[in-house]
């Protein structure tokens, strides 16, 4: 078991280095020249958490928040993001998710997943897609009662 669950962590390591180089070579939509790949996880962590402050968001992506304010103001500039008062503790700014925000976020998940459907076309069966699915949604929960019971 042990071995194995080695060979998987480093196939799935490779397959985040190897699949994000081919995703990015691959995607052909204008918000992916717009926006960074960093600048869109900041939106998909916005839209998963509804409101952040910078201190989680800089943890979440495992960067110094000097490196997230940058970012920040770039996001709020374009008006794709709002810093607003936390509504449980007045001292604590947060960080949200404008309409315009949601509308490039969405565009950005169209065209990931246009790009990852053409990459994969005929070369994954259903059979597979639906094993890979169970195996994730699995994964997920694992993580996700781990993150509730700290």
């Amino acid at each position: 078991m042990k071995e194995t669950l080695l060979e998987a962590i480093e196939l799935f390591e490779e397959v985040i280095i190897y699949g994000t180089e081919q995703f990015l070579k691959s995607v052909q939509s204008p918000i992916w020249k717009e926006y960074s790949p960093e600048q869109i996880q900041t939106l998909k962590l916005l839209s998963a958490y509804d409101s952040l402050s910078n201190g989680k968001l800089a943890a979440l992506q495992g960067v110094h928040k000097s490196a997230i304010t940058a970012r920040l103001k770039k996001l709020e500039d374009k008006g794709l993001i709002l810093s607003e008062r936390a509504q449980h503790d007045q001292r604590e700014k947060v960080v949200c998710l404008t309409a315009a925000g949601q509308d490039i976020l969405a565009a950005s998940n169209t065209a990931i997943n246009e790009t990852i459907a053409n990459l994969f076309d005929d070369k994954i069966s259903e059979e597979e897609l639906v094993q890979f699915v169970g195996t994730f949604r699995k994964l997920k929960d694992i993580l996700q009662t781990r993150e509730s019971d700290q």
